[in-house]
């Protein structure tokens, strides 16, 4: 199974508008950051994106990616989902809509928000079939599970995603680290975690609580994403136990 970081910024990315780049390097590359969106691609080439962030197109022309076979969505938040418009294009070739999964809630505010996408207007099909996840089927080559996990005063939906004899988790937007989710998380491959920042945050986790994630599951590996401006590249790398990958745009991993 690989990964591909499409992005890993948070909701403003890095830098800022403004060109506010914080504590961040501007002349480390690794420092521009795009809002977070994953793509876990398995043996056969099967694709699963997760997430269509604010910077979806951009996203996918830099790593020349042209379709992909499911979308899944953690929650509904602007740099989370507001790059849905981008799947149009992936539509073009296909004969039936693309298969989406989210939560109960996040299908409610996601179809309410963007019924065009979900219903077909004005001659236009209907892009994504858009499901509630309420079982764990197979998709597009992957096995799944899925748990909610607290982000403040709503919830963000983690997901664990296995082929090939391997696992791959997605936990990013969350605030607190509860029993389901390490369950869920438990003896990962490769763990990809919310790390907003050092200091802690209401509604993210920082850097001691992803940290404290990865060690509670036991994951392989860990790499850390949805990251603001005080989180440097190069000072996170130094700071890092061994076993920890400060994530970055088009960061490839192979679990």
């Amino acid at each position: 199974m690989k990964l591909l970081m499409l992005g890993s910024g948070t909701s403003t990315g890095v830098p800022r508008i403004g060109n506010d780049w914080g504590e961040c390097d501007p002349a480390e590359p690794r420092n521009r950051r795009s809002r977070v969106s994953i793509i876990v691609e398995n043996d056969s080439g099967q694709r699963i994106l997760v997430d269509t962030s604010t910077d979806l197109r951009a996203q996918l022309l830099a790593n020349d990616v042209a379709k992909v076979d499911a979308v899944f969505w953690t929650h509904d938040h602007a740099d989370h989902c507001h790059g849905i418009d981008d799947l149009r294009v992936m539509r073009y070739d296909r004969s039936n809509p693309l298969p989406g999964f989210a939560s109960k809630v996040t299908c409610e505010r996601l179809k309410r928000r963007f019924d065009y996408v979900f219903e077909g207007q004005f001659g236009y099909p209907t892009l994504i079939d858009l499901k509630e996840i309420t079982s764990k089927p197979l998709v597009a080559g992957f096995s799944f599970d899925f748990v909610e996990m607290p982000h403040g005063p709503v919830t963000s939906t983690g997901f664990r995603f296995e082929a090939d004899g391997k696992a791959l988790v997605y936990a990013t937007d969350f605030s607190e680290i509860t029993p389901a989710m390490l369950k869920c998380f438990s003896g990962t491959d490769i763990l990809v975690v919310d790390c907003l920042r050092r200091k802690p945050h209401p509604t993210h986790a920082n850097l001691e609580m992803a940290l404290e994630l990865g060690r509670k599951t036991r994951a392989k590996r860990v790499v850390l994403t949805h990251m603001d401006k005080s989180m440097d590249y190069r000072s996170l790398c130094a700071e890092v136990p061994a076993g920890v990958t400060v994530g970055y745009d088009g960061l490839e991993m192979r679990a």
